[in-house]
């Protein structure tokens, strides 16, 4: 579903409400993540949070649909000093081709987009190491009342509070997880939460082309702190839930490793 709104996504690149995503999301990784890991980033879209983690010292694999996301990767890649190029090697396939054996499996803005989550969370509890860390980011389906109630538009208020199934602004009917409901997913595939945050507290209803305001720090460490502080973080418009891999594999979460593209046999890793 995503493929349909993969123009707009690239065009808010940059916008207030993606900064908020992303910078959240990465502060939040950062409390969790070993030392020099072996990273999966499934759905790694134009690479933000993998070349993140790459100028960290981290090597990442990154794993995603969209030739024309995985191209704007290769080219922002590219002009990276050679020892993060090294550490980064990307890969055209579908997030169900997940596989290996990974410190830790990235998983953002993903399940939003799939009817049935099941065979990427199997997938994903397939690819971790005993041990090693899943991070989710889902749309938070406990608060999908709250941005049409704030915009006074109650009919799409009152559908909200019984039902998982939402329009998001990139023009996309999607999917949203409860909390209590993706812990019991998880725990079927071996994965177990251990900790869980809200993102876009305070900023989810800005315009989708809100610049960024001059005082972003300070927006920022208020965000940060509202996501990890009920009752903020359970209304915030995205959940990242952190997992932790109980075992190696679970019994029916046997999938073929994604095969590169003859573009990605040229891209670097």
């Amino acid at each position: 579903m995503f493929a349909a709104g993969e123009r707009r996504w690239r065009d808010r690149l940059g916008t207030l409400r993606q900064v908020v995503r992303q910078e959240l999301v990465a502060r939040q990784l950062a409390a969790h993540l070993p030392s020099s890991a072996h990273i999966l980033d499934v759905g790694c879209g134009q690479g933000t949070q993998a070349l993140r983690l790459a100028r960290g010292g981290h090597r990442v694999t990154g794993l995603d649909a969209s030739p024309t996301l995985l191209g704007d990767f290769a080219r922002d890649l590219a002009d990276e000093p050679a020892d993060v190029r090294e550490r980064v090697r990307l890969v055209h396939g579908d997030a169900t081709g997940a596989s290996g054996s990974f410190d830790a499996v990235l998983c953002h803005g993903v399940l939003m987009y799939l009817a049935d989550p099941g065979p990427v969370l199997a997938a994903v509890a397939g690819a971790v190491a005993p041990g090693g860390m899943v991070s989710l980011l889902v749309r938070n389906g406990d608060a999908l009342a709250l941005r049409p109630g704030l915009a006074g538009d109650w009919a799409t208020a009152a559908r909200a509070f019984d039902t998982t199934a939402y329009d998001n602004r990139l023009g996309v009917t999607a999917r949203a997880d409860r909390l209590a409901d993706l812990t019991a997913r998880l725990d079927t595939v071996g994965l177990s939460v251990v900790a869980w945050y809200g993102v876009r507290v305070f900023t989810d209803t800005a315009p989708d082309d809100a610049a960024l305001p001059p005082d972003l720090p300070e927006l920022l460490d208020c965000e940060e702190r509202a996501g990890t502080t009920d009752p903020y973080r359970r209304v915030a418009a995205l959940l990242h839930v952190i997992a932790e891999s109980r075992h190696h594999r679970v019994a029916d979460a046997s999938v073929s490793p994604a095969t590169p593209s003859d573009q990605d046999e040229t891209m670097p890793g």
